[in-house]
């Protein structure tokens, strides 16, 4: 268990996500306490909670030089040292930082509770009073009885952005990555006094995260009809949590099915397990805690930073959170950097020792100056994704192509031949149709690509080797030029599956399960996956059409390479459908596969 949770704080750190803690040194520019803060939480704030945080002051910081602050927590497993260099590199530059664990991991105490806004945002809370210079939160002791000093360094606001005066107000920016970018949508939903927020690599909607359904999507994300659940990154989860249970020295340990978690979290996994799917309650449950049920409470300037290669939260979630922000108004611009959960990011990208030549880390700190410290430079694009495709050497910017509107490229379709071919223009498409039989008690249709554990017991594969049987394929002729893709693939499909068509009324258990996916196919006939990436769909309706979201790509398909869509039975990440289906997708004008086309 202990190599789980080392391979997920791993995945992070190569995404740039999670910071070594670094040693302190005596020519520091800043100070460094640790302290224990007591916090109230939950619906009625009738449960108490000691949260560890390092609070980091510049010396040239006074009541009558005030500063800036960013509060900051780990991502899931983690605690308050992964933020160590980030936090040391902020306080150099005249930031106050409160770097804490958040609840349930790294010596705070409570139980996780996926950063709902109900605890996880009212302790959030909480520790942005203490930055304003309220007392009676902070204690040099876990057992609250020895209190620290008030703090009284931090810039204040003369009102909220209700418009509220608050003495206790402070100007004040979050940062975080993955568990700890949701905490950020979290504090700022009930606390007005946050002023600037940067989540990196987080969900939209929770439900999505861990039972991604990629059609039937009513808002954003969220689909009335629940997915494919995805085992190895809850059970990735599960382990961390009994791990963080361990590390708190909760011993014993709770009882089982639910180690340190709230209540709902593991019975919820072990329904996805049964069943491959989460019951409504459990959805409602994980999307009270995602910022898709609360974002109209969110508006504050936000610049969210989301990964191409991310398994867990995919460019999808940002891009959902991106368009409820813009719609309501909300300052918001979006960056997709090449790392995330389940890949490495570039060199150049994220360096937070110096962040200015890393591209990304200078885009975080570009925004808390302007949004923080009220400068007049620039933030950025509007949106800005990172190809590589392009060679560059040092700072990542010239990867990185920028946009002044969101989505981009140009739409350029493709129809199923029944030949197997993916064909454009106006002749008529081929007749034909290919067929498969959907696996048993949702086991997979390939073993070669794990998510989670296959990036720790050797390097992530991509290859496509669905077998025979188990999946359907159409594929372009051998490109005479590059087709770069930035954006969501499209596919609209109907499928014949008559069995599915008598069940699929009586419950979820008896709808179609399918997989699809967009794969690059070299010359020598290798066809690999883009990023892990395939899109689970549960079809509410057999006899209907459907389209399908597949997670966003940026790619490009190589000159004499093909683009293939992929429509599978099954999946070594996800639970499929329970019961073995025979499916026949037949070729038609309406059966087609959309990309977004870039320069």
């Amino acid at each position: 268990m202990k190599h789980v949770t080392t391979a997920l704080a791993a995945l992070l750190a190569s995404a740039g996500l999670l910071v070594p803690a670094s040693p302190a040194h005596a020519a520091d520019p800043f100070t460094t306490t640790t302290l224990h803060f007591k916090v109230a939480v939950g619906p009625t704030g009738s449960t108490a909670c000691d949260v560890v945080g390092d609070v980091y002051v510049p010396a040239a910081a006074s009541s009558a030089s005030r500063v800036p602050a960013v509060l900051t927590t780990n991502g899931f497993g983690g605690s308050k040292d992964d933020q160590a260099t980030f936090a040391r590199t902020l306080a150099s530059r005249g930031y106050v930082v409160l770097s804490y664990s958040g609840l349930g991991f790294g010596g705070s105490s409570c139980v996780i509770t996926l950063d709902d806004p109900d605890y996880d945002g009212k302790a959030a809370s909480q520790l942005v009073s203490y930055l304003g210079g309220r007392g009676g939160i902070a204690f040099l002791d876990k057992e609250h009885t020895q209190p620290a000093p008030v703090l009284d360094v931090v810039q204040k606001d003369a009102h909220d952005h209700k418009g509220v005066a608050r003495t206790d107000d402070p100007r004040v920016g979050t940062f975080g990555g993955s568990y700890g970018g949701g905490f950020q949508f979290a504090v700022a939903s009930v606390d007005a006094r946050v002023d600037a927020i940067v989540p990196l690599i987080t969900w939209n909607d929770l439900s999505y995260s861990l039972d991604p359904n990629n059609t039937a999507q009513a808002t954003g994300v969220s689909s009335a009809t629940p997915g494919a659940a995805k085992l190895l990154w809850a059970l990735g989860f599960s382990v961390t949590g009994v791990l963080g249970e361990l590390q708190n020295q909760q011993v014993p340990p709770d009882a089982l099915p639910c180690p340190n978690f709230a209540a709902f979290v593991c019975p919820a996994l072990v329904t996805a397990g049964a069943t491959g799917f989460l019951l409504p309650s459990q959805v409602a449950s994980l999307r009270h805690a995602s910022v898709a049920s609360y974002v109209g409470r969110v508006r504050v300037p936000t610049l969210l930073i989301q990964g191409e290669r991310d398994t867990l939260f995919n460019l999808n979630e940002a891009t959902a959170t991106y368009r409820a922000l813009q719609a309501q108004g909300t300052e918001t611009k979006m960056i997709w950097m090449l790392g995330g959960h389940s890949g490495d990011g570039a060199p150049g990208e994220v360096t937070w020792a110096d962040p200015a030549s890393g591209y990304v880390s200078g885009r975080v700190l570009g925004w808390f100056e302007r949004y923080l410290r009220g400068g007049t430079g620039s933030t950025g694009p509007e949106f800005a994704y990172f190809r590589d495709w392009v060679s560059y050497a040092g700072n990542a910017a010239p990867a990185y192509a920028t946009s002044t509107s969101f989505p981009v490229g140009v739409r350029r379709t493709w129809r199923l031949s029944g030949k197997g071919d993916l064909v454009t223009g106006l002749t008529p498409t081929a007749a034909g149709s290919q067929s498969l039989v959907t696996t048993a008690a949702g086991l997979p249709t390939r073993l070669d690509e794990m998510d989670v554990f296959g990036s720790y017991f050797g390097p992530v594969g991509s290859l496509v080797t669905d077998l025979p049987g188990t999946a359907v394929g159409w594929s372009t002729p051998a490109l005479t030029a590059p087709v770069r893709v930035a954006g969501s693939p499209t596919v609209t499909l109907r499928v014949g599956a008559p069995s599915a068509a008598l069940t699929q009324a009586t419950c979820p258990a008896g709808q179609l399960v399918l997989f699809v996916k967009v794969a690059d196919v070299a010359p020598d006939g290798t066809a690999r996956l883009i990023n892990g990436l395939e899109a689970p769909v549960r079809i509410p309706d057999v006899t209907k059409a459907f389209t399908v979201q597949v997670p966003a790509i940026v790619h490009e398909f190589a000159a004499g390479h093909r683009i293939r869509l992929v429509v599978a039975g099954g999946s070594v990440n996800y639970r499929g459908g329970l019961a073995p289906t025979p499916v026949t997708i037949a070729s038609g004008s309406a059966q087609t596969l959309s990309l977004p086309v870039v320069p």
